[in-house]
Parts: C-alpha cells; structure tokens; sequence
C-alpha cells in the first residue's frame, strides 16, 4: 500500500512538471476551462434559457458532443484487442495511451451529461447503488451503468498496466486479462446502448432505424482509431517516444474496414429515407435539402459528408500508408464524423415537430463556450495522464529509482 501510495504521489508530481511549453499548454488549457466554468455559472443561474435549446428542440450541442465522445471511448479496445488477443507487439507501449484517451472521453462524456441538465444537483439519483436509477427498465439506466462501468474497467487496465511498469514486474495474467474479454464486450455495449437511447423513442422517426446500432459502432471505430492516430503522432514527435510505423498502419487498416461500413451503411440508410418518399423522410430532407425554407444544416451535413468520402478515397488507396496523407485521411474522417453525428444526428430527430412546425435550433454562445471548456478539460486531462505514461514507458518514473529523483523536464529517449 505505501508503494502504490508513493506511486500515486510521483505521478502526480509528474503530472504537473515539465518544461516552459509544457506548463504553458496546461495554463492555457486550463484559462479555457475557466472560461467555460464561468459561461457554465451563467447557465446555472439563469436556466437552459442561455441555450439554445426549446420544449421542442431540447437537445443539441451538448448531446452532440456526448453521442460523438462515446464512440470515441468505445475505440479503445481496438488497441487492446491486437496487444492482448492477437499478440501484436507493435501496440504494445500504446495501449495505455488508448486507455488514457478513454478515460478522458468517459469524463467529458458525464460532464456534457452534466450540464445538459436542468436540475445537475439531482444527477445522484442517476448513480448506481446511490440513487435509483429505474434499472432495468429504463434505457437511460443501463446507458449510466454501461458508462460508469467502462470507465471503471479503463481506468483499472491502464493504471495496472502503468503500475506493473513502474514496478519492474511483469503483468500477471490472470489480474488482466479477463478484464480485457470484458472490455471488448462492454466497448460495443456503450455505443449500443446509446444508439438504443436514440431507437426507443418512437416518437422520432429519425431514429428509428435497426441499423442505427451498427451505424454508431462503424462510426465510432472510424472517427476513435483516427483521433488515436493522430494524438500518436503528436506524441512521438513532441515526446520523442519510439515506437514504429507498424502500430499505426495496423491502426489504419482497422479504420479502412470502420469507414467503408459506416458509409455503405449511411447509403441504405439514405435509400430507406427517400425511396419511399413517406412522411417520415421529412426530417432527412430538412438535414440534406432543407425544409420549408429551413436550410441551417444543410451546408454543414454536406461538408461533412465530402470529408467522410474524401477520407475514404484516400484511406483505400496505397497512398494513405504515407503518414502525411495517412494524417490528413484521419483528420478528415474525425472532423466529418463530429458533424454528422453530433448534429446532423440530433437535431434533425426532433424536426417537424408532432405539431408539424420547423424549429431553428443554433447553439448559443454560452452553450458553445461550455462545450469548449470540457474540451479543454478532457485535453488538459489527456495531456496530464500522458505526461505519467511517457515517464514510465520511458523508464524515468520507476520504483527503482531511490532516492526520488526530479522528473526531467524534457521527454527523451533513453539509449
């Protein structure tokens, strides 16, 4: 116990150390969480009226942001499964860093959870074996638990894999592994159980499509290995750390399967829509064409879906092994899958409404300031846990090194 004690202490001492830039980004991280806690605080005082959501739009940006984050921390596994599964080695010394980006993706998840809330004091009631959470009836129950759960099993693979390293022991089999056959399962049921959040409502025929599931997951490990893809790179090139092309190429051919069936999917599903031409395509036509003069998402729902398509041009062909186009491929996909299912998801399910009315819905300013603000949380929280993983990958934060010796405040490698 005084060992792991002592570890957390020096990861936290780590954590916060490092060079002028390395304090500066935390610092300037930091000045944009206040900034959001402070449009946050206006929110609390004055109501949901400081947004721009309605009784008949009543979720946007911050719903947006929540179904995206959740893919985002459901593709961690797929660094887990080829290490642990499928023993490739070349993701070896990545894997906590999949875990980290889970971990804050959960976080940012609750926070938008959090301030989508009218009443937030109440959110105990939502808590497992605290408050009731009308479990099983309730598919928001099982999303909280599912949630909670993952974040659990995250946080306890990838602090005992960081713990094992910084001990100088190697990983006991029987204390992982099954915690990792468990997070494959539990990583598609996050995202399933979110799209069945958006599937149980019978009310909006936006959504109530049978390949919405498969959809969020194809997504999910689209737009998650992606964003994985490029925080490695910035990591390599600002840590120094070593590690081979291999672990990303092995990532790139996880997103070329991921996109080309998030797109033949998003294709039947634009067939189901407008073939038919029923009533029910009203709200895929306000998305794509606009309706009754509405037009707010079509611009955006259109750009993202040149990037999806762009990404998926140059993922398959054998120019994407490049890591500059490899770069600009995941960027694309990331940035076109934020639109298309955040709000090009969202907003439409609610349009018309069951009185037959066109709503405008724009995010406000406080809304966007909020929704920036636990970006840069989970950011500046991503950022801290991996400054811990480099120190002990990179052997610096060890539990041999006595006396305790400063963290240097330059990542390199050792020779």
């Amino acid at each position: 116990m005084r060992d792991f004690l002592t570890f957390l202490r020096r990861c936290t001492v780590t954590a916060f150390s490092g060079g002028t830039r390395y304090k500066a980004w935390l610092a300037f991280l930091a000045g944009i969480v206040l900034i959001g806690l402070n449009a946050y605080s206006r929110q609390l005082a004055h109501g949901l009226v400081v947004t721009g959501l309605s009784d008949q739009i009543s979720w946007g940006l911050y719903i947006a942001n929540f179904t995206y984050l959740v893919g985002i921390a459901a593709a961690a596994v797929l660094v887990v499964i080829p290490v642990y599964v499928y023993k490739n080695r070349a993701l070896r010394d990545l894997v906590v860093f999949g875990e980290a980006m889970a971990v804050a993706a959960l976080l940012m998840c609750i926070a938008f959870v959090v301030v989508d809330l009218g009443r937030p004091e109440r959110f105990w009631h939502m808590l497992p074996l605290i408050g009731r959470v009308n479990f099983p009836s309730s598919i928001l129950a099982w999303d909280v638990i599912v949630l909670m759960g993952y974040l659990v099993i995250n946080l306890y693979l990838g602090g005992y894999i960081v713990y094992a390293r910084y001990r100088g022991v190697k990983p006991v089999w029987w204390r992982y592994m099954p915690v990792v056959f468990v997070s494959i399962v539990w990583a598609v049921s996050i995202h399933t159980v979110t799209a069945f959040l958006y599937m149980g409502l019978s009310g909006r025929p936006f959504w109530n499509t049978a390949i919405l599931g498969p959809r969020f997951i194809a997504s999910a490990f689209t737009a998650g290995p992606a964003l994985i893809v490029i925080t490695l790179l910035i990591i390599r090139r600002v840590a120094n750390l070593a590690f081979g092309d291999d672990a990303l190429l092995m990532l790139r051919r996880i997103i070329q399967v991921a996109i080309i069936v998030n797109l033949f999917l998003f294709l039947n599903e634009l067939f189901a829509e407008f073939y038919g031409a029923s009533l029910h395509a009203y709200s895929a036509t306000y998305l794509y064409f606009g309706l009754e003069g509405y037009n707010e998402l079509v611009p955006r729902i259109w750009t993202a879906l040149f990037l999806d398509f762009a990404a998926l041009v140059i993922f398959i062909l054998p120019i994407s092994k490049r890591l500059p186009w490899l770069t600009a491929a995941c960027a694309l996909s990331v940035t076109g899958l934020w639109v298309e299912k955040g709000l090009g998801l969202v907003v439409p399910g609610f349009l018309p409404t069951p009185l037959g009315e066109v709503v405008v819905y724009q995010p406000s300013m406080n809304e966007i300031l909020v929704s920036i603000g636990i970006w840069a949380f989970g950011v500046l929280l991503y950022s801290m846990l991996v400054r811990v993983a480099i120190a002990v990958v990179q052997g610096r934060l060890s539990s041999e090194i006595y006396p305790e010796i400063p963290v240097s405040t330059q990542f390199v490698t050792p020779t």
